[in-house]
């Protein structure tokens, strides 16, 4: 698939990690999204009702945020996966890259994270 829809830097506060703390306490995080399908509709029409309308794919990062902790990151990109996939039938593959921007390691690091792409099946 060579159309995507890409969502970067989206910054969200999570329950992710290894130990109870990290799971307990909200830790930020960034998340990027490719959203791939067939764009050559909307390309053409101009129309939204023929793209991906990628707020309510937001909107889902964010209410899943809201209503889950994770142990891994894995687990969570694959949660934003099957979500994603569930949204829009339109969606042919997903692409989940999470940072996680303040590791809890004893070195200096950006951040630590996944990337994950999953296609529809």
């Amino acid at each position: 698939m060579e159309d995507q829809v890409q969502l970067r830097g989206i910054k969200v506060q999570a329950h992710c990690g290894a130990t109870d703390l990290e799971r307990n306490v909200l830790q930020p995080f960034e998340i990027d999204i490719d959203l791939e399908a067939d764009q050559t509709k909307a390309g053409i029409s101009d129309d939204l009702t023929d793209a991906i309308n990628y707020a309510p794919v937001c909107e889902l990062i964010v209410k899943i945020v809201d209503e889950n902790k994770f142990s891994l990151m894995e687990k969570f990109a694959q949660v934003l996966v099957d979500s994603i996939f569930g949204l829009d039938e339109s969606v042919a593959g997903v692409v989940v890259k999470i940072k996680k921007l303040e590791p809890p390691v004893d070195v200096e690091i950006n951040s630590a994270g996944v990337s994950i792409r999953r296609i529809r099946q």
